[in-house]
């Protein structure tokens, strides 16, 4: 039986991310034909077509997602190898790479990471984009950790560990007024600004509204939290937010927690994934209480 070439494999590995011949062809500096040719040797020497055709665009056929499982496991191996013995090399910097989900509350993220902002021995990276996107980094380990505010499930193929950072009530806020806010009375009245219906707190305030037969007047919906508070302090909307992520505006008076909604509150999660090796500061920033992880800067003592 012949042994399994990883030089094909990485191309195949390539490919299957792509979709597109042309594309993985660009991205690894070869020729297409070239590429072609080392896939199809690939198919021959595991007996399987790995790819099916559908118009130009190259799917995987059920052998090959089984191969495509199995080269990202390998070369998450192979990622993990080069980074302990570089870290062994290297023991007096460290590198952490962070991705956060676009809609996380930049000031949540700003929080959690304040403790190795000052570390010269550190190396920070930090990456933003959709959970999809950003797990499938995680996975081959490109990350060491993600941040995002819904729970991750694991599975038999995606080992993930999902821990809750930290959770905070969700409030209504909005620019002071002489008038105070009467909730949940005022709901139907105010200009309201959410969340977008996936979010999970939108999702329970539009169920605690209908549970009260109150019909909210909504403004807005705003996927990004940091657009939903310069919104909120600029449009004279009220919205719909943990305070954490008008922590500034909330200081300087800008913005008021006009009330906070009873039983209603966002979490935000840290996902690694099971490795042999875990940087040490991983460990550190996922260990600290939930107050300290909220508390705005100037309030945190190190």
């Amino acid at each position: 039986m012949s042994q399994l070439n990883f030089h094909h494999l990485r191309y195949f590995w390539a490919v299957a991310k792509e979709g597109n011949l042309t594309r993985a062809a660009r991205q690894l500096h070869v020729s297409q034909s070239a590429l072609s040719a080392q896939i199809k040797q690939l198919e021959t020497d595991l007996g399987q077509p790995l790819f099916q055709r559908t118009g130009r665009t190259l799917t995987l056929t059920e052998a090959g997602q089984v191969a495509l499982s199995y080269a990202e496991g390998i070369f998450a191996s192979g990622n993990e190898l080069v980074e302990v013995l570089r870290e062994g090399r290297r023991e007096e910097r460290q590198v952490l790479r962070v991705g956060a989900v676009a809609t996380t509350s930049r000031n949540f993220q700003e929080n959690f990471i304040r403790p190795v902002l000052d570390r010269h021995e550190v190396d920070l990276v930090l990456v933003s984009g959709s959970l999809p996107e950003l797990l499938s980094r995680l996975r081959v380990h490109s990350l060491d950790l993600v941040l995002c505010n819904q729970r991750v499930h694991a599975s038999a193929t995606d080992p993930w560990r999902c821990r809750r950072i930290a959770r905070q009530p969700v409030s209504l806020v909005g620019r002071p007024s002489t008038r105070p806010f009467r909730f949940p009375d005022d709901l139907a009245s105010v200009p309201l600004l959410l969340p977008g219906r996936d979010n999970e707190m939108r999702l329970t305030f539009d169920l605690r509204c209908e549970q009260l037969g109150i019909r909210p007047r909504v403004r807005a919906e705003v996927d990004d939290m940091a657009l939903l508070r310069l919104l909120a302090r600029d449009s004279g909307g009220v919205a719909l937010m943990p305070t954490i992520v008008a922590q500034d505006e909330l200081r300087s008076g800008r913005l008021v927690e006009l009330a906070v909604v009873p039983d209603l509150y966002e979490n935000f999660y840290g996902v690694t994934v099971q490795r042999r090796y875990e940087p040490p500061l991983i460990g550190q920033l996922l260990a600290r209480p939930d107050d300290e992880v909220l508390q705005p800067p100037g309030e945190w003592s190190r």
